[in-house]
């Protein structure tokens, strides 16, 4: 008699410790598998939006009133083709000049020299950016 009267009633008292215990390792399998599927989404956004194409501008030049030097570091893949983007600001902000320039040699990193016309002076030039020539590769 004195051994059924032991245990506890079932469910009378709670959940046990073990199914306590059962209840945070899920919830813990869950978090981990969100933050599993979370890294994947963005190593998986990183890797498609990554440009093969990167570019410097090293320096800059204004020339004359309707002229800017400026000179460009590409690395890329020997056989892809870039695209680079630069602009020129006047002194009042505005835009006075851009140049898609396309940078086709087939060499991994190399430098070039750029005039870019201006429709008055520049004040400042940048580089927006490079990007693979679409459809060109060799």
């Amino acid at each position: 008699m004195a051994a059924e009267h032991d245990a506890p009633p079932a469910g009378r008292y709670g959940r046990s410790a073990d199914e306590r215990a059962d209840r945070k390792l899920k919830i813990a399998a869950w978090v981990l598998g969100a933050a599993l599927v979370g890294f994947v989404g963005w190593a998986g956004v990183h890797y498609v939006t990554k440009s093969d194409v990167t570019g410097q501008l090293l320096r800059s030049q204004t020339v004359s009133d309707t002229s800017v030097q400026a000179v460009v570091e590409v690395r890329k893949d020997a056989d892809a083709v870039g695209v680079c983007t630069l602009y020129s600001l006047g002194a009042d902000g505005r835009e006075v000049g851009r140049r898609d320039v396309t940078f086709d040699r087939r060499a991994e990193n190399y430098t070039e020299r750029i005039t870019m016309r201006t429709t008055e002076h520049a004040a400042a030039t940048q580089l927006e950016g490079c990007r693979t020539a679409s459809g060109h590769t060799r």
